[in-house]
């Protein structure tokens, strides 16, 4: 694998390949970004819901696959995830949570043992991370990477299909690419739709409503080079914004770019 995927990860004391060993390292206070973390393992987006707002979410995933490609749903009041991995445990395995009352976040933590309840659903989605890594593989460049940073997120005026109350505007991801790299990225991202799959723009960013210098919550590089091109891709936050928008009396997320780290492989959501 080129050198600019184990950059964010290096500098750890822990050993950041295996899935299981970083989920130790998470559960003993770990609390930073995973881009980097565990090559060729999907990394999953979590959207925590009560029972009673399950099936609307459930919805919105199914009408809106790009932004929220689902890869498991769990039962009510379970935390483990079997079908992700190896004694995974959705209230101690994501780095960093954010908690939402009624749309509002009101709290930023590493432990969900205290917010668990018996009607909680986990929703966990594919992330950008797993594609990324197949970009690499082929050569492509993501400097963003050798900085220790993450793609850059903009808000989008495209909007997503409602499902109940849960509604947004689609949230983007960015990467710059030349022309020739860019068309290269569209074809290798085509065969994973189960973690944000092609592009949904690329070039002129006003023609979905991004301003490059407007980044979403601030997160990640929107640094374009001259011979360089824009390309979009649909984020996990975007399920995030909806069930923010929606108001559930309690949802709980991952933080940005600070994902759950399964035992999936990547090579199991390739379709061609």
């Amino acid at each position: 694998m080129a050198h600019s995927t184990p950059s964010l990860a290096s500098a750890h004391a822990f050993d950041t390949v295996n899935p299981a060993s970083v989920r130790q390292a998470i559960r003993k206070g770990y609390t930073g970004y995973t881009a980097g973390f565990s090559p060729g393992r999907v990394q999953a987006n979590i959207c925590i819901l009560p029972k009673q707002y399950a099936e609307d979410f459930l919805l919105y995933c199914q009408r809106n696959p790009q932004p929220c490609p689902l890869l498991a749903r769990s039962d009510a009041g379970d935390p483990m995830l079997t079908s992700l991995g190896t004694d995974i445990d959705i209230r101690t395995d994501v780095p960093l949570y954010h908690v939402f009352e009624h749309g509002e976040l009101v709290a930023e933590v590493s432990d969900l043992r205290g917010y668990w309840r018996d009607d909680l659903v986990t929703f966990a989605m594919g992330c950008s991370f797993s594609f990324e890594e197949a970009l690499i593989q082929d050569g492509l460049p993501l400097r963003f990477l050798d900085e220790g940073r993450v793609a850059g997120v903009y808000q989008t005026t495209l909007m997503t299909r409602a499902a109940g109350a849960f509604h947004a505007p689609l949230v983007v991801t960015m990467r710059p690419f030349t022309p020739a790299d860019a068309i290269r990225a569209i074809q290798i991202t085509s065969r994973f739709p189960g973690v944000h799959g092609a592009p949904v723009h690329f070039g002129d960013p006003s023609r979905i409503g991004v301003d490059l210098g407007v980044r979403y919550r601030d997160v990640g590089s929107g640094f374009v080079g001259e011979d360089e091109v824009p390309v979009f891709w649909a984020c996990g936050l975007t399920p995030q914004l909806a069930a923010a928008n929606a108001k559930p009396s309690l949802c709980i997320t991952h933080a940005p770019s600070s994902m759950l780290v399964t035992d999936l492989r990547n090579s199991s959501l390739a379709v061609f």
